[in-house]
């Protein structure tokens, strides 16, 4: 019988209590520890036999399998790199690093204590991705060429440091477009050729000079890859989008086409359409409750022994591409 792994879980927001409420209920791990800044977060916790504190410090003393991060992107880089160091498991909110420098440090680290690393790109793990994936892998589109791949946020974040650069790593792109790109190169399995990129704030172009210094609201980049292929991505806060959202990932090859979209504004009911010529049928459609998917695969592969997997790698690559939008003016 697998062992339960002792989890911490270090940020007690909205999604970091999401996590750790559904780790709870799925019974699949002990969750020991928590820590959280807020003493208010940390009593309105429902995990009444963890311990808990106010930094991470405490929770490197413990004996954790794994450590849980969703704090401020900042953040990120120190507190994986101090876990895994210590030989403890982390699965990291997404971005795992401002810049694709801080990305591949975490990652090597990882490398070299030989331990599990995640990063909750959950986009991935929605049965409406998993059907574009396999529509493709099966042949069904043939050689792709194009996408579009769009996230529109029409309330933004409601956390003050997501709008302080240096806290964030920068404003919609690195926040919802992380997602974008993660799906692009999972899907075009090609390596980059160029990014072109234009970003705004509140209605106006951003300077060059002052990316990645202030938050951009709105933004559209152009990915070219290697085997010829392109895909255009859009994301924004606060857009007058008429709905809560609107997400959609299309790609379009020689033999047909997939897209996937949200229903309603939902951020969490999406369908999945296989086009050829004028026709269309459904692969995949809600419920579907797939949030804490990416926790619990990594939960589970963590019960099993799982070591460190070089499938991470991708960050990196995902990285670059924000990068390149950020400096690609």
């Amino acid at each position: 019988m697998k062992k339960k792994p002792r989890l911490g879980f270090l940020g007690l927001g909205w999604i970091g209590t999401q996590r750790m409420q559904a780790v709870a209920e799925s019974g699949r791990a002990e969750i020991v520890a928590l820590a959280d800044p807020s003493r208010e977060a940390l009593k309105r916790a429902a995990v009444p036999q963890a311990q808990r504190f106010q930094s991470l410090a405490p929770l490197l003393k413990l004996d954790l399998d794994g450590l849980v991060i969703a704090t401020p992107s900042a953040l990120h880089a120190e507190q994986s790199i101090a876990a895994l160091e210590q030989k403890i498991a982390v699965f990291c909110q997404k971005p795992l690093g401002r810049t694709a420098a801080e990305v591949a440090k975490i990652i090597e680290t990882a490398r070299q204590s030989d331990v599990l690393l995640g990063i909750d790109l959950s986009y991935r793990f929605t049965q409406a991705v998993a059907a574009i994936c396999e529509a493709a892998n099966s042949g069904a589109l043939g050689r792709l060429y194009a996408a579009n791949l769009v996230f529109h946020n029409a309330y933004g974040p409601d956390k003050k440091w997501f709008y302080d650069a240096p806290l964030s790593g920068g404003g919609c792109v690195i926040d919802l477009g992380t997602h974008l790109v993660d799906l692009a190169l999972l899907l075009m399995k090609s390596p980059m050729h160029g990014v072109s990129s234009r970003l705004f704030r509140g209605g106006e172009p951003i300077a060059p000079a002052k990316t990645r210094c202030e938050v951009e609201d709105f933004a559209i980049a152009r990915l070219d890859f290697a085997s010829g292929a392109t895909a255009q991505i859009a994301c924004s806060w606060n857009l007058n989008a008429g709905q809560d959202a609107v997400i959609e990932a299309s790609f379009y090859g020689e033999r047909g086409g997939a897209s996937l979209r949200n229903l309603k504004g939902s951020f969490c009911d999406f369908t999945t359409e296989l086009f050829q010529g004028t026709s269309r049928r459904m692969l995949a459609e809600p419920p579907d409750a797939w949030g804490p998917r990416a926790l619990l695969d990594w939960v589970d592969r963590l019960a099993a022994g799982a070591r460190f997997d070089c499938e991470v790698n991708s960050a990196i690559e995902v990285a670059k591409v924000i990068d390149a939008i950020y400096q690609s003016r």
